[in-house]
């Protein structure tokens, strides 16, 4: 007797695979880039969140189905990751607390939700061959996050708030190592 639908929410939920939870946390991902979009008023980002969005459901296919992002995507990516940076390096030269505007704050949310994403890729790496260019969009993804984060609280005129750690010693970072 085939299984009545309305009782299965993912096909795959039952898989041992690692895959099945990077798939999860980059549906996770884009939800939470759908709730950056409803909270947003600055139509850059807007745009950009609506660019993004379905890409990370790219990014979720490319490692059970086909590979659906490309290095033109990663460059893609990286030239928005500059585009902000140069609006905002001055604020991001040290780690900074998540905090500020609700929209920044989302924006960091979904910053911690694309490092979870790298994590949970990671353990699929680790049980089968994933192109290395998915890493490497996923990882960027989070910082471009982070910089899309502190844009939206630099155009509300909220203030970074710097965070020193008691357990890491500091030290600059050089602009190109910059990161969430």
């Amino acid at each position: 007797m085939k299984k009545d639908m309305r009782y299965l929410c993912y096909p795959f939920m039952r898989e041992s695979a690692s895959t099945v939870d990077f798939e999860i946390r980059t549906d996770s991902l884009t939800t939470r880039i759908g709730e950056a979009i409803a909270v947003n008023d600055v139509p850059q980002i807007i745009d950009d969140l609506r660019c993004l969005q379905p890409m990370v459901y790219h990014l979720n296919g490319s490692v059970r189905g086909k590979l659906a992002i490309t290095e033109q995507d990663l460059a893609e990516l990286s030239d928005l990751y500059d585009r902000y940076v140069a609006e905002v390096k001055e604020e991001i030269g040290q780690f900074v607390l998540p905090q500020g505007t609700h929209a920044a704050c989302i924006l960091h949310v979904c910053r911690s939700e694309a490092k979870k994403s790298v994590r949970a890729l990671h353990h699929v790496m680790l049980e089968r061959e994933v192109p290395e260019h998915l890493m490497d969009y996923a990882n960027l993804l989070a910082n471009v996050f982070f910089v899309m984060a502190v844009y939206a609280n630099k155009q509300h005129g909220v203030d970074e708030i710097p965070f020193v750690s008691k357990s890491y010693p500091t030290k600059r970072m050089k602009k190109k190592e910059t990161h969430s």
